[in-house]
């Protein structure tokens, strides 16, 4: 079985479709047979997505680091549960065990990791997809600034290509899975 990524919030965030989308990102995760890689949590958009995948009867791996377990309740019910020394290890260790990357609404963790995993897919570090679920329009702004970022010289146009972007689970998983 193969394993996507998927970086989120430790917050449940203002609206409900958030929840909502991670259910459904959850569910089409298990209908796909892909197992879920997650940051190990039992709160926010984290724990909603990984009990999904588990109520549906999918595998899910966390990776926490120990200064996160208590902070982030780590999630006691996973297929799998991996306590690293830090967030580096964390996601080098997340990016070994996972054959794609999907970032869902989240804060400045969440853009983190998926800049860190587009910049690496850039240098030739990796060759996974990335792909951004543009919930509600969660990352319209974002999705905008990198086309002006584009049209201003510093990013180039196959480098923004790299970013997959859907607004529905399931298209933003046949993206990853046909480019």
């Amino acid at each position: 079985m193969k394993s996507i990524c998927v970086y989120c919030g430790a917050n449940p965030g203002a609206s409900p479709l958030y929840a909502e989308t991670a259910r459904a990102m959850g569910a089409a995760l298990v209908e796909a047979n892909l197992a879920l890689v997650y940051g190990g949590g039992n709160v926010g958009l984290m724990g909603i997505i990984a009990d999904e995948v588990l109520r549906l009867g999918g595998e899910v791996t966390g990776v926490i680091p120990t200064q996160l377990v208590e902070r982030e309740v780590g999630h006691t019910g996973l297929t799998r549960q991996f306590i690293v020394k830090d967030m580096h290890e964390r996601k080098a260790m997340m990016s070994q065990l996972s054959d794609g990357f999907i970032a869902m609404p989240g804060g400045m963790g969440t853009l983190e990791e998926l800049f860190e995993m587009l910049t690496w897919s850039q240098l030739g570090i990796h060759s996974k997809p990335v792909g951004l679920l543009n919930a509600g329009g969660f990352y319209d702004q974002l999705v905008a600034f990198i086309a002006h970022a584009r049209e201003e010289g510093f990013i180039k146009p196959q480098h923004a290509a790299m970013m997959r972007v859907a607004d529905d689970p399931k298209l933003l998983i046949q993206k990853l899975s046909h480019p």
